[in-house]
């Protein structure tokens, strides 16, 4: 990744006010209760164990959880959706509180910890459940979510285009409950956690030091 992201997004951070008083309603209830000190993102980023491992480690972000998004199968499962014919990306599904934590700095994270330039691809998972997708919930999100899209790719900071689908949220399905804090609960004794988790996991935390939950 060219590390022009970063300065980039810093830029960009001035776009969009955040003392604006418009007030946007979910396109469609989640399945995760908020409230007004509350606020819900959706994301893809391929693999969703890794992504949840991730957005949970903000600061500001009070519950993450791995699901399903995107598609026509109701109530899916982890296999069906493992088979394509869903239409629903893994994603994750993010409450926090916007006075910690911005929608904008969601979205510097997003763009940051996967490769949103690899059409449903990511490393060595292939399939459209793992494409690169933002699933927004009111005005404001989609046209923040386009706008850096739109200025990353005119910066040049990555070597091409931008492939993230940005479309509006419907549903959410949770995945099954061994998916759930999936880094956490098996980082000891699942290969997967040591070689693909943990150093994507190291590194995000090195590059967002001042933005981590304080332990």
């Amino acid at each position: 990744m060219n590390f022009k992201l970063l300065s980039s997004l810093l830029a960009l951070f001035t776009f969009v006010s955040c003392a604006s008083e418009t007030k946007y309603h979910s396109m469609s209830a989640s399945l995760i209760n908020t409230n007004d000190k509350t606020d819900t993102a959706t994301f893809g980023t391929g693999c969703f164990w890794c992504t949840e491992a991730i957005f949970d480690e903000l600061n500001g972000v009070l519950k993450v959880t791995s699901g399903y998004s995107g598609g026509t199968v109701p109530n899916p499962t982890y296999e069906e959706v493992c088979k394509g014919n869903t239409g629903h990306a893994e994603c994750v599904q993010v409450v926090y509180e916007p006075e910690k934590i911005t929608y904008d700095e969601l979205l510097e994270v997003f763009w940051q910890v996967h490769d949103p330039t690899s059409l449903n691809r990511q490393g060595a998972d292939v399939g459209t459940q793992y494409r690169s997708a933002v699933f927004y919930h009111n005005k404001e999100q989609k046209e923040k979510a386009e706008h850096y899209k739109e200025e990353l790719n005119k910066s040049g900071a990555f070597n091409k285009p931008i492939v993230t689908e940005i479309t509006a949220f419907n549903k959410f399905y949770p995945a099954e409950d061994y998916h759930q804090e999936y880094y956490l609960n098996n980082k000891n004794n699942n290969p997967y956690c040591a070689v693909v988790i943990r150093p994507k996991l190291e590194k995000f935390q090195k590059v967002f030091a001042s933005k981590l939950k304080r332990k």
